[in-house]
């Protein structure tokens, strides 16, 4: 009998990967599919798959935040969220949410039906790199969920991150399907929270932050 996997990202050729690598292996079938948060939460209770893939970039409700809810909903529903950003960061922030693997998209051609095949067998997916990154941090005491980055909301760091990494206004609402308007908003609002005064500054320490993270 297969397993079957829920598929969730708002890039319509992304998800046709995902569904033709999964569906390439014998034992595994893409049961449902969608594109939005909302549309997931409707769709999976009839779905019902085994495993959901769910990037983490959705517009509206992000994927952290969609783990959050299928966890309370689904709480025997294993999570593998997905994503172009960070994952020292951003998988711990995943794992919190409930999630039980986090897999970049670079490296998803190659290592998504391993990821997917750990979780089903009761266990999780984590890169070793990151692995080694989380155990260092925690053993050396340096994960310190009081600093100003840790009280960012999930969608600001993202914001933020892509601020770091060179992106204009534009690209970062293009990006992250949402308007220059609300991405003003979430600079402005991470502005406030890490106590800097000028755009500058916030440029400035978001590509420091990038720098360290690298």
């Amino acid at each position: 009998m297969k397993r079957t996997v829920f598929v969730v990202d708002d890039h319509p050729v992304i998800r046709w990967g995902y569904i033709s690598l999964i569906n390439q292996e014998p034992d595994l079938e893409v049961c449902g599919e969608a594109d939005t948060a909302f549309e997931a939460l409707d769709k999976i209770p009839e779905a019902s798959p085994d495993l959901a893939i769910v990037d983490i970039s959705l517009a509206g409700m992000n994927g952290i935040e969609l783990t959050k809810q299928l966890q309370v909903l689904h709480p025997d529903l294993p999570v593998l969220i997905v994503s172009m950003h960070d994952e020292v960061l951003y998988g711990d922030r995943a794992l919190r949410a409930g999630a039980r693997g986090y897999i970049m998209k670079r490296e998803v051609r190659t290592k998504i039906v391993e990821a997917i095949r750990r979780l089903l067998s009761g266990g999780s997916y984590l890169s070793d790199q990151m692995s080694t990154r989380l155990l260092n941090q925690y053993q050396g005491g340096r994960f310190d969920e009081r600093s100003p980055i840790e009280r960012l909301s999930d969608r600001e760091l993202e914001v933020f991150e892509l601020y770091g990494r060179g992106y204009s206004t534009r690209e970062i609402a293009e990006a992250l399907f949402i308007s220059r308007k609300t991405v003003e908003s979430h600079r402005n609002r991470i502005k406030d929270k890490l106590g800097l005064e000028s755009t500058s500054q916030f440029l400035q320490r978001a590509v420091q932050w990038v720098q360290k993270l690298s």
